[in-house]
């Protein structure tokens, strides 16, 4: 997460959305940035609302503007099941090493997820708070040039990204069968892609 006091924003990073970069390109404009621990470096919609947004209403009288970055649903847990193929995974709970795409998006659909699928949901992220608190600025991940000209609109700032914290590059392939399962089973997460990318929100 990034906080740009003066441009009144709060850049939230929603995990497998190249927030690692841009928080390397942006370091130097942020007032605030939370790289660790991931709880709070990923903190979602609800945490900023609990945690972030009352410390700058009390002491500073200001409610920021929320932004973020949202992929497309299969892309973002194929980038999900990429990372967790890296070697330096072989052996823990979370590894995916030696379970394929399709196993990986059946486990993530269960009801009890296995931990090596258990990766949330990006509308549960985002989703707005009972007290109106809510992403006012979501750009779809693929649209680098929409988020490129915001941030360099309202930072007043020119910037260039570098790729990090990339996932091994392989291949993502779900069977017909199993992707018709998923979008009825993640409907809200395609639904809310496809508004962004329709230009609705």
């Amino acid at each position: 997460m990034m906080i740009f006091f003066k441009a009144r924003l709060a850049f939230l990073a929603v995990p497998k959305t190249g927030s690692t970069a841009y928080q390397s390109a942006l370091r130097h404009h942020a007032d605030m940035i939370i790289s660790n621990p991931p709880a709070l470096k990923h903190a979602p919609v609800y945490r900023y609302n609990r945690f972030i947004r009352p410390m700058f209403e009390k002491i500073c009288g200001t409610e920021l503007e929320v932004m973020a970055l949202m992929r497309e649903p299969v892309s973002w847990l194929g980038s999900w099941w990429r990372y967790r193929q890296r070697p330096a995974m072989e052996g823990r709970p979370t590894a995916t090493v030696g379970v394929s795409f399709n196993d990986f998006i059946d486990a993530y659909m269960q009801n009890d997820r296995p931990a090596f699928a258990d990766v949330g949901a990006q509308s549960v992220f985002l989703e707005q708070r009972p007290n109106g608190t809510a992403v006012r600025h979501l750009f779809a991940y693929e649209d680098d040039a929409a988020v490129h000209g915001f941030l360099q609109e309202r930072l007043g700032i020119t910037f260039s990204l570098e790729r990090e914290n990339a996932s091994p590059e392989l291949t993502v392939s779900l069977s017909a069968d199993v992707e018709a399962r998923l979008r009825r089973h993640s409907a809200t997460d395609f639904a809310l892609y496809t508004s962004i990318r329709h230009g609705q929100v």
